[in-house]
Formats: structure tokens, C-alpha cells, sequence
């Protein structure tokens, strides 16, 4: 009994041992392709770079006024303006894969009035979104526009009230307030969610791209915008940098 047990023993050894050698070959097999795939992206691919701002762009911001004659109150400014880099916008061009792409874009945004400014200064969003205007200073404001795109006047309202707009038709809205003639904040409404705002430092990403050719826009509002073709190949980040002059040069095709 004592033999038959001790070759039993001697089987189960060899079994267990198989099996580690076994796990660590598998183990040492790099993933599929497809498997590679997926945890870079799937069947998309990304964009990535950085806006560079030349430094007239840098050195101010200039703040439409319908109004010249008009002083507006003084209120407190606000402790530090944002890097010029987040006022750009880098977005595709609508071709067909995006168009026909998934969106997964919040139904709503927001554009703050405090310190007697627009906040964001520029807010890019998909058509259909609806944005908020919350007055945050201790005074009225009278958020409106006269643009193309969309045209609203939504009347004064007082600290800690807000209205509401909902954008359909894309293009660039400029949003002012009737009682104070310096404010001033631009929304650019796109007809598909592949766009973003760059980093304080100029870098920039758009995810979830589906493979083929587009063209890349870099979008400022005192400079001529910026285009380039790129080519999106899934599981990739393609890299494209932008370098954004404030004269009017011809912009590269």
C-alpha cells in the first residue's frame, strides 16, 4: 500500500511541476495583436501635440467693447489669468467616420460671469449642448448675442441666478453683457465631439479616433486659423504640434 502510495506521490510532483512550467511560458508570450489593440484604443486611434503661441498672442487679450463711452463699476479682478493656451481649440473637420461615430458628450456646460468676466473665456462645445450662465458677482448682468450662429438676449438677473441656451447651429458666438460693455466670451459650437482645449502648458489630446484621414483645425480668436491634414491609424497616437502667429500668414495646407 506504503508503494502505491509513494508512486501516486511521485505522479502528482511531475503534474505540479508541468503546470509552473507551463504558466511561465504563457506568462513570458507577449499579448496578440488584437489584445494590443484593445489596450491602446481598440479600433481607434488618438491625436496629440502641443499649441505653441507667439508671443503677441501671449502679451494680451483683447476684450470686445459695443460700447466705448461706457465705464463699467469696478469690481475685485481675479488673482490670475488663465494661461492664453486654454483659449485655443484643436478640432477635427466632420468627414464621414466621425459623423457616423458614437458621441459621448456631456448635455450641458456651463460659462461663469465673475469678476466681472466670462468664465471660460471660450468655450468649445457639440452642437446641441446646452449652456449655462450663472452670475456670480454681487451685481447684474445681461448676457446676450447677435451672432449668426445663435442669437439671445436673456435679460438682467441678479447674483446667484442663472439662464440657459441651448446651441444647434455650429459656428462662432460671441457672448456679451448689455451692462457691462468689456465683457466679452466666445462659444464655438462644432458639429462633432472631437475636439479639446490645450493644458496651461500647450499640450493637447484627442482620443477615440476613428482610423482615416482628416483635417486638424487650431483655432484662435485673434489669429488665423490653422489646418493640417493627419492620417489616425488605430491603436496610434499620431503626433501634430501647431505653432499659432497673431498676423494674418497664409496658413499651411
Amino acid at each position: 500500500m506504503s508503494t502505491t502510495l509513494w508512486k501516486l506521490s511521485r505522479v502528482w510532483a511531475r503534474a505540479g511541476l508541468m503546470s509552473v512550467i507551463l504558466l511561465t511560458l504563457l506568462a513570458a508570450v507577449p499579448p496578440s495583436a488584437s489584445a494590443t489593440a484593445r489596450d491602446s484604443g481598440g479600433e481607434t486611434g488618438s491625436l496629440e501635440g502641443t499649441v505653441t503661441l507667439g508671443p503677441e498672442l501671449n502679451s494680451r487679450r483683447i476684450r470686445f467693447s459695443l460700447y466705448p463711452d461706457v465705464r463699467p463699476p469696478s469690481l475685485p479682478s481675479s488673482s490670475a489669468t488663465p494661461p492664453e493656451a486654454t483659449n485655443v481649440v484643436v478640432f477635427l473637420e466632420t468627414a464621414a467616420p466621425l459623423a457616423n461615430a458614437a458621441t459621448s458628450r456631456s448635455a450641458s456646460q456651463t460659462m461663469q460671469q465673475v469678476s466681472q468676466s466670462f468664465t471660460p473665456h471660450v468655450l468649445p462645445i457639440l452642437k446641441g449642448t446646452t449652456v449655462e450662465f450663472p452670475n456670480g458677482d454681487p451685481i447684474y448682468h445681461n448676457v446676450f448675442s447677435l451672432s449668426k450662429a445663435a442669437s439671445f438676449d436673456l435679460g438682467r438677473y441678479p447674483r446667484g441666478n442663472s439662464r440657459v441656451v441651448r446651441f444647434e447651429t455650429p459656428g462662432v458666438v460671441k457672448v456679451f453683457c448689455h451692462i457691462h460693455p468689456d465683457m466679452s466670451g466666445i462659444i464655438l459650437v462644432l458639429d462633432n465631439p472631437y475636439f479639446t482645449v490645450p493644458e496651461a502648458d500647450g499640450h493637447y489630446r484627442i482620443g477615440g479616433i476613428p482610423p482615416g484621414e482628416y483635417v486638424v483645425h487650431a483655432w484662435h480668436e485673434r489669429a488665423r486659423p490653422i489646418h493640417r491634414k493627419v492620417t489616425i491609424e488605430a491603436g496610434r497616437a499620431t503626433a501634430l504640434h501647431f505653432a499659432i502667429p497673431l498676423r494674418d500668414e497664409p496658413a499651411d495646407e
